[in-house]
């Protein structure tokens, strides 16, 4: 599903909501995630999952065309954790167990 499709469904989920309107709600939505993360902070939706920081030590790499030694920074990147809910749910079989 891609950003556009998703505000296309929620403003026809919610008759009372324009496209314009379902685009800032989902704007607003990433925008506050997407700082929450920068701060470094956890984000956990309840039955979804949860998206955390995860911080790679700085290390000694190799430039894989010449074999020079470099020195790799620290990075940041996003992490996403699986809620149990929504895992159960995606690996139910046909007969519901």
């Amino acid at each position: 599903m891609t950003r556009s499709q998703l505000i296309a469904l929620l403003a026809e989920k919610n008759d009372y909501l324009s496209n314009d309107e379902a685009e800032k709600v989902v704007d607003v939505f990433f925008d506050k995630i997407s700082d929450s993360l920068m701060q470094g902070n956890r984000i956990e939706l309840r039955g979804f999952g949860a998206f955390k920081v995860k911080t790679s030590k700085p290390r000694i790499g190799r430039n894989p065309r010449n074999g020079e030694i470099v020195n790799v920074a620290t990075k940041k990147t996003p992490a996403f954790k699986i809620g149990k809910a929504l895992f159960e749910r995606m690996n139910k079989t046909e007969n519901g167990k």
